[in-house]
């Protein structure tokens, strides 16, 4: 009798950790899935008012859909301060996890514009390629062609092609990471360098890293299989002593985006490269479009900007 209790208490706990493993399997993926979700929602968070319905401050001009490639993805934004003479320009990069999003989403422009074009700055807003038709590195090729006619544009807007400053959220962050640390994307197209990099909220420094781990499966949509591509599309395979100086904004609530960040900037300081990360106690989606709002979290993130030229300094500054 004895025997046959054990038995049974053997197959009951035999079932009981068969049927628990499936259940916290499916557990884990409807977490993961609702994370999935919760990060494309912010994404695409609209405050309700399209980009044309966007009131702007007093003198401020647009000019809008300016191409830079045949197709329609391929665009830019530009928004002008009233009498521009020698302006800087930040060049802006939307996210979307590769996939979606838009240069003319309000959390993309609205806070920045009001903030800079007022100062003496030119904003600039791109579209790229998105998946399936282009992968993150032909993004990257977008990204960089869309800066060369920038560059070449800028004095008929009164700006300055050599105090270009790129800015990037989420995947568009990833993408200025990489633009600036591996310079062969911009070698022989690009005329100028840019004065630095903002990234805002990257978990994507170290794609080979994040792939060999579990992970949400945008990435897999937008990285594939391929270990070499991985490295290739990774800023911190990438990191040379030429980099120039990026400031990685990362949210606090994000422990992906605060490891990927500080592991990049260590990396960074052994070679010499002025990387500095900035933790801030907002959403993915808050990290994009409370800049520009915010008044600490703006200062911060102008201060840095004012490191990189002398005249940026002075236009920040002023009342």
């Amino acid at each position: 009798m004895f025997r046959v209790f054990i038995i049974f208490m053997l197959g009951f706990f035999t079932c009981q950790v068969s049927f628990a493993e499936p259940f916290r399997e499916k557990i884990r993926e409807r977490i993961k899935k609702r994370y999935v979700q919760k990060v494309q929602d912010e994404a695409l968070e609209d405050d309700g008012d399209s980009e044309g319905q966007l009131s702007l401050p007093d003198g401020v001009r647009v000019e809008r859909d300016i191409f830079y490639g045949s197709d329609k993805k391929q665009s830019f934004d530009v928004y002008i301060p009233a009498q521009a003479k020698d302006a800087p320009v930040i060049f802006m990069v939307h996210g979307g996890a590769w996939s979606m999003g838009n240069k003319s989403m309000q959390h993309v422009v609205k806070n920045k514009v009001a903030r800079w074009v007022p100062k003496g700055l030119i904003f600039i807003s791109t579209n790229y390629r998105l998946l399936p038709d282009a992968d993150p590195l032909e993004q990257a090729r977008d990204v960089v062609r869309a800066i060369a006619v920038a560059q070449a544009k800028a004095e008929s807007w009164g700006g300055d092609s050599s105090k270009f400053i790129l800015m990037g959220h989420s995947a568009g962050a990833h993408l200025v990471a990489l633009l600036s640390t591996d310079h062969g994307f911009s070698s022989g197209i690009v005329k100028k360098p840019w004065l630095g990099t903002v990234v805002l909220d990257s978990a994507a420094y170290d794609i080979a890293q994040i792939m060999g781990k579990r992970h949400f499966p945008f990435y897999d949509k937008a990285f594939g299989s391929d270990k070499q591509y991985w490295k290739a599309a990774s800023p911190f395979y990438s990191l040379t002593k030429e980099t120039m100086p990026i400031l990685a904004v990362c949210s606090s609530r994000r422990d992906d985006s605060i490891a990927q960040a500080y592991q990049f900037a260590k990396k960074a300081v052994s070679l010499g490269v002025a990387v500095t990360v900035l933790e801030k106690d907002f959403s993915h989606a808050e990290i994009n479009s409370r800049l520009g709002e915010d008044k600490v979290y703006t200062g911060e993130v102008e201060s840095f900007m004012a490191s990189l030229n002398e005249s940026v300094a002075n236009m920040l500054h002023e009342q």
